[in-house]
Parts: structure tokens; sequence; C-alpha cells
């Protein structure tokens, strides 16, 4: 793939997590992974009611260079959008991945 659609410039996050002294842990904050370039895509939207509100998804297909270190559950972070990684899929070359994201606001 040629650099020109990777156009979108953007935060690879993951949640990290700290002892509570308890014997568990506690989610600490999201941190920076790595910069990433992307292609994003909103192929579909829906709504979904939600403890009695109504919450819009946006479901996005995200399209990065071949890379390890993604995976479900991580974040990507562009320009004052979030985008939750749900599920990670290489193509058929192994050249490219195609992350599988949502994006749930409230309206």
């Amino acid at each position: 793939m040629r650099a020109g659609p990777l156009r979108h410039r953007g935060l690879l996050q993951e949640q990290m997590r700290s002892p509570d002294g308890l014997g568990g842990s506690k989610p600490l904050a999201w941190v920076e992974v790595r910069k990433v370039r992307a292609e994003i895509t909103i192929p579909t939207g829906r709504t979904s009611p939600t403890a009695q509100q109504i919450k819009t998804i946006v479901t996005a297909e995200i399209r990065v260079r071949m890379a390890s270190g993604f995976k479900a559950g991580q974040r990507l972070y562009f320009t004052g959008e979030t985008y939750l990684i749900e599920a990670v899929l290489p193509d058929n070359d192994r050249t490219m991945l195609r992350l599988l994201c949502s994006n749930v606001k409230n309206p």
C-alpha cells in the first residue's frame, strides 16, 4: 500500500495497571504505546439502548501497516476521536492489519 491512504496520524494506547496494596490491581490510566499512521473508514453505525439511554455506536475499520503489539482492548486516539480495538485481522499478504473498532459516545 502506498503511504497516501495512511493519512491519519494517531496514538496507540494501552491501559496500564498498578498494585492496590491489597493483593489486586487497579487501572492507572491510558498510556501511549506508539505513534501510528492509519486509514480510517466508517462502514456502519447503529444506536443501542443502554440503561434507559440511547448511545450511538460507530463501528470503524482502521488499516495500519503490519506490526506486532496490536491487540483487542487497546485503543487508538486520532484528533478528538477514540476507537476501541475489538479485533485485529491480518490481510492475506500479511502486509497490513485491519483493526475492527468501536467508538461509543453519548448523544
